[in-house]
């Protein structure tokens, strides 16, 4: 028999999450042997360092990085872990159906759609505070120097 059209959104849902999880594998593995600005050594900062770049945010004056600075490297960190807790949770589901799992993956998936908005919101003031256009430096991987 054919299968049905929840079974086939299922089958894509399953697919979409195997692809999210294999992206975040790829971007682990290219933060440790990647290019110098997308290598973690490079750009993860401590959390001291990350929450007094956030205080220069608030004030108006953040310092200004070539690469990632402090609260995108953050970014970067939740997003990864929460990519990768959704679909691991998301195959857990299918793989055998446990309430707390069904609730995890929920919770999982609104985190990182807060994450993403938090994340276009930051690049958006990002960019108006040091009046260049991110975006563009994301797809090109340029930046102006100072």
């Amino acid at each position: 028999r054919p299968p049905t059209l929840g079974e086939h959104t299922d089958s894509v849902l399953a697919e979409l999450g195997y692809t999210a999880l294999a992206l975040v594998a790829l971007r682990v593995i290219w933060g440790f042997a990647g290019s110098p600005f997308a290598r973690f050594s490079e750009f993860v900062k401590s959390p001291a360092a990350t929450i007094h770049y956030v205080a220069q945010i608030f004030r108006g004056h953040p310092k200004r990085y070539i690469g990632h600075n402090p609260a995108g490297a953050a970014m970067v960190l939740a997003l990864l872990a929460m990519v990768a807790i959704t679909s691991i949770s998301g195959w857990a589901v299918v793989l055998g159906s446990e309430d707390w799992l069904e609730d995890l993956h929920e919770i999982a998936a609104n985190l990182t759609l807060l994450l993403i908005f938090a994340h276009v919101a930051g690049v958006i003031l990002a960019s108006w505070q040091h009046r260049e256009n991110l975006v563009k430096a994301m797809f090109t991987g340029r930046k102006k120097p100072e």
